[in-house]
């Protein structure tokens, strides 16, 4: 009987444990640092550090040497490159451009992609609902950086475009979102007028798409954020989540 219970016990505090999240992840490692060092970076992406908080949103990713990832919606690229970096020579990153997109965020993505840094990068260029090309699986990291707000007020489906990132990683990949926090309640209102979006409405699509919600950083939260004007009219940072999701 005594053996029943234990035996009993540790499969309940098994279960217990996995279900424990999400988690808090914030802090950074050498690995982070290290690749935010790295003395041949550019100026203009120096300056973006400060409120991007690089090194602590690769730990947060679980970024590796050796892994394949995509960027999506890349913008300038600023994100892909420190991916680029993580990956090494051993690993490969997809940087995902919209089609017709912004020309100067495309032209300064062009441009990166030139770099020596960048040689184990390949651009692709599909529309937002099939962020992953054709005949890529099994990544292990899709990013997401302050995007989500956008597509919530463009003629895209979310369902299908989460569903295919969902399709693109392996077992046990992730997928990374980050972006400008909405009020309580406003959901997916404001994306055009404040260009934020709701925490909550972002995870009940991802997770609807099959995702578990694995870990919340705050490493980029502003509590003196009153989260009711567009990140360009502020003078201090936006208040922003970063949300972790695992493929089962």
């Amino acid at each position: 009987m005594a053996r029943r219970f234990f035996t009993l016990f540790l499969t309940l505090a098994s279960f217990l444990c996995m279900s424990a999240i999400p988690v808090r992840a914030d802090e950074s490692s050498d690995f982070g640092e290290a690749i935010v060092a790295a003395p041949d970076r550019s100026a203009e992406d120096l300056k973006l550090d400060a409120h991007r908080q690089p090194a602590k949103l690769l730990d947060f990713t679980g970024v590796k040497p050796g892994m394949t990832v995509l960027d999506a919606m890349a913008g300038g690229g600023y994100t892909s490159e420190l991916l680029a970096r993580a990956v090494g020579g051993s690993g490969r990153v997809f940087v995902h451009s919209v089609p017709n997109g912004p020309e100067k965020a495309h032209q300064t993505l062009i441009a990166r992609l030139a770099r020596p840094v960048m040689a184990n990068v390949s651009l692709v260029e599909t529309p937002i609902e099939s962020l992953v090309p054709a005949g890529v699986h099994n990544l292990d990291l899709i990013t997401l950086i302050l995007n989500y707000h956008d597509i919530t007020y463009l003629p895209v489906d979310r369902a299908k475009m989460n569903l295919s990132i969902f399709n693109g990683l392996k077992k046990g990949g992730v997928f990374v979102v980050v972006d400008h926090a909405a009020q309580s309640g406003e959901g997916t209102s404001v994306g055009k007028t404040l260009h934020r979006v709701e925490e909550a409405a972002v995870i009940a699509e991802v997770e609807a798409a099959g995702f578990k919600l694995a870990a919340k950083g705050d490493f980029l939260r502003n509590p003196n954020d009153p989260r009711d004007q567009p990140y360009f009219k502020m003078d201090a940072a936006t208040d922003q989540f970063a949300l972790k999701f695992v493929k089962p």
